[in-house]
């Protein structure tokens, strides 16, 4: 009789055990079913809001949530003040702070004061490209306007238009949730490269590309066309300088021979290109690149919830997450890869230290020679060397995570600018003797301060006029955004924290 008890009660646990399982796998495979599903063929209605993809990808969307907590402001020119005299005479050298979370994308666009204090729709410094890589708003504009339309005019044109952040539509298609790419530049580039457009590649290439919308070198090509009414119009149309090949020196060559330059600098009177971020050409270079492992392997590594398995969309350093991202494939320990890690940044700053070091001493030497009387005949051949030095080295450190993507062509780059920079250096001292200078010391700029001062740059005026620009015109752009249902009605635009985290301008004054 008490085996049968036992067998009974033991029969019902067993039971009981099992159709709880089964309702979980039941319930889990609900969730898995209802998760795979793609939007409606109609599309999810205004796809440039992350906030409207959240209903069909709950996970995505609250991964990519947390970039809001890569918050911290990284001042570049204060840390690196070289950079202020290699940049004197550009908008880079008023204002650079290393990259944050993609939630930041367009308030730091807004608030840097590289991006001026327009005060209506046709003025400010910039054209409208610079907004190209901050929003889904952007494709959306190209195929409302056309793509010329878009890139013409001032970057305050669409203030009130571009203002949900680099988010879902930036890489998906609305429809099928695919991986898309919606800026005509990309694939314009890789033919122009001779390699396979975005749409013959293989998914796990495209898992790189949709990146290469934007951490990508290019330029704004000055381009005349007429619109409807037949009135002439010039577009600046963001161009990547692939026709030469992928390599620093191909895209130097295909600048040198189209003569283009960002900027005149303003004290050796250099025409000078400015890198802006080649993540995915020095990514091709480095093994991982080379090895096939994508951008989002390390940076958007899958995260398993459950039967639910997704891609983590806090992109950002992939040592916050080593379990998820490096140690699928490497075997050693966490802190001997941080180690690793650690070491090529210090080589990296080591040879970036000497390298601008000599190109910040050539700008102003070269100053100094135009000074005394040098032409410019005599500083023509100093003026290239310099060019191409800057712009190696810029190659080497635009893209913050290069270090590490590609050390042996980082080092290499930054060996070469230096190589560039002293010949330029050694060159100037015969120019200056033949001007009757023998000992001239370039001034010091070991602080952000006395490099602002020797690049004229007057940092106050600047922060003054944003702060103006804040008050007036911002204001202007987001109460028409919300007026026009261009925002959810929790979009991050709309976060009163997003602005006073995102404010240089503010910490600097203080």
């Amino acid at each position: 009789m008490m085996k049968f008890k036992v067998l009974l009660v033991g029969s019902l646990v067993a039971i009981g055990a099992m159709a709880l399982l089964a309702g979980n796998i039941t319930e889990k495979e609900k969730q898995r079913v209802e998760l795979a599903k793609a939007p409606s063929e109609a599309g999810i209605e205004g796809k440039a809001k992350s906030e409207e993809w959240a209903k069909y990808y709950p996970r995505e969307f609250d991964s990519w949530k947390k970039t809001k907590e890569q918050d911290t402001l990284k001042d570049m020119l204060d840390k690196k003040p070289y950079l202020v005299v290699a940049w004197a005479g550009y908008p880079f050298s008023k204002d650079y702070n290393a990259p944050r979370g993609h939630y930041y994308a367009i308030q730091d666009n807004v608030n840097s004061l590289r991006t001026g204090a327009p005060t209506d729709a046709k003025t400010g410094p910039l054209p409208t490209a610079c907004w190209t890589c901050k929003s889904p708003d952007v494709p959306r504009l190209i195929e409302e306007d056309g793509e010329l339309e878009f890139f013409t005019g001032k970057w305050a044109k669409y203030g009130a238009q571009v203002v949900n952040p680099i988010g879902c539509a930036t890489c998906h298609d609305d429809k099928t949730a695919q991986l898309s790419v919606r800026v005509p530049h990309l694939n314009r580039g890789l033919q122009a490269a001779g390699l396979k457009t975005f749409e013959e590649s293989t998914h796990q290439e495209k898992r790189s590309l949709v990146c290469a919308q934007c951490h990508v070198e290019y330029y704004f090509k000055k381009t005349e066309w007429k619109d409807a009414q037949g009135a002439d119009k010039t577009a600046m149309v963001v161009t990547l300088p692939y026709g030469k090949g992928l390599t620093v020196e191909a895209m130097e060559k295909y600048y040198d021979e189209i003569n283009f330059s960002d900027w005149v600098h303003g004290i050796s009177k250099t025409p000078m290109i400015k890198a802006q971020h080649p993540d995915w050409e020095l990514w091709r270079t480095g093994i991982h690149g080379q090895k096939g492992v994508s951008c989002a392997d390390c940076h958007m590594p899958y995260t398993q919830e459950g039967s639910v398995k997704y891609s983590d969309h806090n992109i950002g350093n992939p040592l916050k997450n080593m379990d998820k991202s490096c140690m699928n494939c490497h075997r050693e320990s966490e802190d001997k890869l941080k180690g690793i890690v650690q070491q090529k940044m210090e080589r990296k700053d080591f040879m970036m230290d000497i390298a601008f070091d000599n190109i910040a001493k050539a700008h102003l030497e070269t100053g100094k020679a135009m000074e005394v009387g040098a032409s410019d005949d005599e500083l023509k051949e100093i003026r290239t060397l310099i060019r191409h030095a800057q712009w190696r080295g810029d190659m080497a450190i635009a893209g913050h995570g290069a270090f590490f993507h590609a050390p042996e062509e980082v080092l290499r780059l930054l060996g070469s600018a230096n190589e560039q920079a002293q010949q330029a250096r050694l060159k100037l001292v015969s120019v200056l003797a033949k001007h009757g200078v023998m000992d001239y010391m370039a001034p010091d700029f070991d602080t952000k301060e006395k490099a602002q001062k020797i690049a004229k740059v007057n940092l106050q005026a600047e922060i003054d006029a944003k702060l103006k620009f804040k008050e007036t015109l911002e204001k202007e752009w987001k109460k028409e955004a919300a007026a026009k249902g261009r925002l959810a009605p929790n979009s991050v635009a709309l976060d009163p924290a997003v602005d006073v985290k995102s404010s240089y301008f503010d910490k600097t004054k203080k």
